[in-house]
């Protein structure tokens, strides 16, 4: 007997996070991986073993989409990609969990933001760091009024740089919309999820300094910064600054993240799950430790994220729930990342004005 939850799943995308999405997919309840597309062979062939025997393989995500009978497709395919594919399969009417960023460019991610507001079926981007235990538990305390009203966040990353990809695609910026769209979306959806609000200016400085410079491509060099400060200011005049290195290798804590208010102050530690309350009166401040499950982090490289994402993305596709993260969520990462590029390019300050 078939269970009443069980829903059929497609994957457009076999790479490095189409791979991760597979092993989740495996632990969740409920969502059935029936059919994988790539144009790729290796990923094809690589991805296929890991889903096992059962599941259709197909080079043509159409082909793919015309011959199963899908409830849901996660898109786990090169950025450059999403807004193509998401445009052409529209039409099929099915649940869509779109990998971040949600598209390369401001004009794509509005239209598909748009597109959003008329599709028949959930349309969610896979912004996952909101769902690192650690970091849902870091928010529901800011969000209870532990550290009062938010006045200041501080996001850190220092780590490894870009990891080789199939065709080496990650390795410009017109194929993945630029390092602070790329990576840092998860960060600038960060700040808008914590603060509550939107922000208003964007200020940023950053380049390419170390990494990938004696890589060539076509005889092409690659043009992927690898650090940058970027200084958010939000409407109620609260701000968040963004510290990134990409070539920091042995950095023990990938991730730092801290929240300042009248109250006091909250940290957080990726991977280490360690979150440090210290109160403006330093009496009674405490540090608590984060379980994830161990499934959850085997199943992937984002701390347990991927796997309560895709529970959370089950649930809404079974009852119809709105999407935890929207379109326009996506959208908006994508905003903000352009502008910060846009900031190191000009040299000044970029107003942002979102459209509602």
């Amino acid at each position: 007997m078939v269970d009443k939850n069980t829903r059929r799943y497609g994957l457009i995308g076999a790479g490095m996070m189409g791979r991760e999405h597979i092993q989740n997919i495996k632990i969740v309840d409920g969502p059935e991986l029936v059919a994988i597309a790539d144009p790729d062979a290796g990923s094809l062939t690589s991805s296929g073993k890991l889903a096992g025997q059962k599941v259709n393989q197909y080079e043509d995500y159409m082909e793919m989409m015309a011959s199963e009978n899908l409830d849901a497709v996660i898109i786990a395919s090169p950025n450059f990609t999403h807004y193509k594919i998401v445009s052409d399969i529209a039409e099929f009417g099915t649940a869509l969990l779109i990998e971040k960023p949600l598209c390369t460019t401001v004009a794509d991610a509005k239209a598909l933001a748009n597109l959003s507001k008329t599709h028949p079926a959930i349309m969610w981007t896979g912004l996952e760091y909101r769902y690192m235990p650690p970091i849902t538990e870091f928010i529901r305390h800011v969000h209870s009024g532990l550290t009062g009203k938010p006045r200041m966040i501080s996001i850190r990353e220092h780590r490894f740089p870009f990891l080789k990809k199939v065709g080496d695609w990650n390795r410009f910026s017109e194929n993945t919309g630029g390092t602070l769209v790329e990576k840092c979306c998860h960060f600038f959806d960060l700040m808008r999820v914590i603060m509550q609000e939107e922000p208003v200016q964007i200020f940023a400085s950053g380049a390419q300094d170390v990494n990938h410079l004696d890589e060539r491509y076509d005889g092409r060099i690659p043009d992927i910064l690898d650090n940058a400060y970027v200084i958010v200011d939000f409407k109620s005049g609260a701000r968040g600054v963004l510290d990134l290195c990409m070539f920091a290798n042995d950095k023990e804590q990938q991730e730092d993240i801290y929240t300042l208010g009248d109250k006091g102050r909250l940290d957080v530690k990726i991977p280490g799950a360690d979150l440090t309350w210290t109160p403006r009166s330093l009496k009674s401040g405490w540090t608590e430790h984060i379980e994830t499950p161990p499934h959850a982090l085997a199943a992937g490289d984002h701390h347990g994220a991927t796997y309560f994402q895709l529970k959370d993305f089950q649930h809404a596709v079974i009852t119809g729930a709105k999407p935890t993260v929207t379109a326009l969520d996506g959208l908006r990462s994508v905003e903000m990342g352009a502008a910060a590029h846009l900031s190191i390019e000009t040299g000044r300050a970029i107003k942002l004005n979102f459209e509602t």
